[in-house]
């Protein structure tokens, strides 16, 4: 977790009633003499809550995270925190780099939804990983390691997995989006030109894999060596591990970096190369333009979702009213990727 994203604990009533309830919960699980402490505000979103803290015990202590659920809207697409928390476990047992889940919350912890999991030393800032020579080195590893990583959850098997069986997303991605399009009004004729062209160019059907799907610099964990932690896996589900693919080369998550595709670092040579050789199938350029034309209208689609929530009072921020003249730019994106001008 970034240092620099970390806020010192303040005499909030809210904060400080979450650490009693936090620490009970603790003892409920490690007995009466283990403690927390050093509770630090990790992110304080409008959905999510993530609360950093050392376990202290007669043993030794553990540094952990406390992800919660503040807020669900009603038709909200993302994986609730029971679910997560079931990824979680299995892709960790797979030895995939994930914080270790430690518990689940419950009712008697009066806590909301969420778990608790192990805390992975390093960063996760853009501007930190892209631009400090510290990170040097994890940057000319990133499209390999990606790769790697991606030939390695698509092959986890789908059945350990059975409740994403009902995902909408797992039945059919692009079905998916163009419902949620519809309902948020539609209305914008470049995201209208991407569906049209999506469905005329939809690749064949392949067998289902475990999709991250939001697999991105920000959900990333870095450390000088290379990617340490995959984090954030509320939009897990079964499809095309082309999806990832195609998300972690959207021009969004290059950060101006627009000649290194792969979340700004590097080359998509690079990551198809890795996928082939660490068990993975062999991609092709056409497979991957499919689905960076998909993700730039699906991130447009959330971005349209996260604008609507604050127009219709739901969830009142700044940076979700900002979401509406986001989903333009991406529009743009969307269209000079199709025409080629973004390769």
């Amino acid at each position: 977790m970034a240092a620099q994203a970390l806020h010192p604990m303040v005499l909030d009533p809210v904060i400080e009633a979450i650490a009693a309830r936090l620490d009970a919960a603790v003892k409920r699980r490690h007995g009466s003499a283990a403690r927390i402490a050093n509770v630090q505000v990790a992110t304080l979103g409008a959905s999510n809550r993530t609360l950093l803290f050392d376990l202290v015990e007669p043993g030794g202590t553990q540094q952990l995270v406390l992800r919660q659920e503040t807020y669900r809207a009603p038709t909200s697409p993302f994986l609730p925190p029971a679910e997560q928390y079931r990824i979680l476990q299995a892709v960790h047992r797979h030895g995939l780099p994930v914080p270790e889940p430690v518990f689940e919350l419950e009712p008697a912890d009066d806590l909301e939804r969420g778990f608790v999991m192990t805390r992975i030393a390093g960063e996760t800032l853009p501007k930190t990983l892209l631009t400090d020579p510290a990170y040097a080195q994890a940057r000319a590893r990133f499209a390999t390691q990606t790769g790697e990583i991606f030939a390695r959850l698509h092959a986890i098997p789908v059945d350990e997995l059975p409740f994403l069986t009902a995902s909408a997303d797992s039945r059919d991605q692009l079905a998916a989006q163009v419902t949620r399009y519809d309902s948020y009004g539609g209305g914008h004729p470049a995201l209208d030109v991407g569906i049209r062209w999506l469905e005329r160019h939809r690749p064949p059907p392949e067998p289902a894999r475990l999709v991250h799907g939001d697999y991105r610099i920000g959900n990333l964990i870095l450390d000088p060596t290379g990617i340490v932690g995959v984090l954030d896996w509320e939009c897990a589900h079964l499809g095309s591990g082309m999806a990832d693919f195609g998300w972690v080369c959207l021009r969004s998550w290059r950060y101006g970096n627009i000649d290194r595709p792969v979340g700004g670092m590097g080359p998509r040579s690079e990551l198809q190369a890795a996928y082939a050789a660490n068990g993975g199938r062999s991609v092709s350029a056409e497979e991957i333009l499919w689905w960076e034309v998909f993700s730039a209208f699906k991130w447009a689609v959330i971005n349209m979702m996260q604008a609507d929530g604050h127009l219709r009072g739901e969830r009142r921020s700044l940076p979700f009213a900002c979401c509406g003249r986001n989903a333009s730019m991406i529009e743009y994106d969307l269209l000079m990727t199709i025409l080629g001008h973004y390769r």
